[in-house]
């Protein structure tokens, strides 16, 4: 059976990557201005974060059309017999559900939609994963079980600069944002339950790095190969900085960068910074 591997841009896999190992992408959008693009096509991320330093209004985003699906899947089936769809979290984004309802549109073609039940470079390592069974020729339902496995060895953790942006964005109520940017506090997130969620308030940045350094540490020292990445939103230097200390220390675990895209830094703002890792399946 031939299969083929789809992800949403927030997985955040380089063009090249998707290349390489024959990954489809459906976009998220946001909108800057009253203007959408499509996030990964229309706008870098680069690009992005300089856009909203000269809005005063937050910009919003959007998940992809149904008909956008159901174009991608009716393609795809005249060449592949199944596909595997791996989307962001279905607890904060409605494209799991839209990709669920479109693959019942479409005759020829098995779609398995999958909730990564998180994002970002986290995401990318079922992706990832997946694209390398497929090419295998490994079965669709085998295929799922293995990412399965992946995800009770996946940890994610971050930490955001400015709470204002979780605030406006309906993920962190007012009094929260009020007394953490008061107090200076750098709460630690991660995903509970396919949703953001506080994990620990820590005072300072410097801190909240340490502390996802000492969760990391602990996984490691159970001695399961890890993969592992530090994502940004537009702090480069930052995230290559920290990973060359932790290469230092953690020298058997493959390390990159990644980084928060458009549609994840409309919530999370700039200078947010987070680290994920996972069991190295390969």
């Amino acid at each position: 059976m031939k299969t083929a591997i789809i992800t949403d841009s927030t997985s955040y896999i380089p063009e090249t990557l998707r290349k390489e190992w024959n990954i489809y992408m459906i976009p998220l959008n946001v909108v800057i201005g009253g203007e959408s693009f499509k996030e990964e096509m229309d706008i870098t991320a680069e690009q992005f974060y300089e856009e909203v330093q000269n809005e005063q209004k937050l910009p919003t985003t959007s998940q992809p059309s149904i008909g956008q699906f159901v174009e991608l899947f009716e393609d795809l089936s005249k060449e592949y017999d199944a596909a595997i769809c791996i989307l962001l979290s279905s607890g904060i984004s409605g494209t799991y559900q839209t990709s669920v309802a479109a693959g019942k549109m479409v005759d020829g073609l098995e779609v398995f939609s999958y909730d990564s039940e998180i994002s970002c470079a986290a995401q990318g390592f079922y992706v990832l994963a997946a694209s390398r069974m497929a090419r295998e020729g490994m079965e669709p339902q085998n295929i799922l079980k293995k990412l399965d496995e992946l995800k009770a060895t996946l940890r994610a953790y971050f930490m955001v600069d400015d709470l204002d942006h979780l605030k406006r964005g309906g993920r962190l109520s007012g009094a929260q944002a009020f007394v953490g940017n008061l107090l200076q506090v750098k709460p630690l997130l991660h995903f509970e339950n396919k949703v953001i969620v506080p994990f620990e308030k820590i005072r300072t940045k410097k801190r909240a790095l340490k502390r996802i350094e000492q969760l990391f540490s602990e996984d490691y020292q159970k001695g399961i190969p890890l993969q592992a990445a530090i994502i940004h939103a537009n702090r480069p230097q930052e995230a290559s900085d920290w990973m060359e200390e932790l290469k230092n220390q953690y020298p058997e675990t493959e390390f990159q960068i990644s980084y928060f895209g458009p549609v994840i830094g409309t919530h999370l703002g700039e200078g947010a910074l987070g680290m994920t890792w996972a069991k190295k399946l390969f």
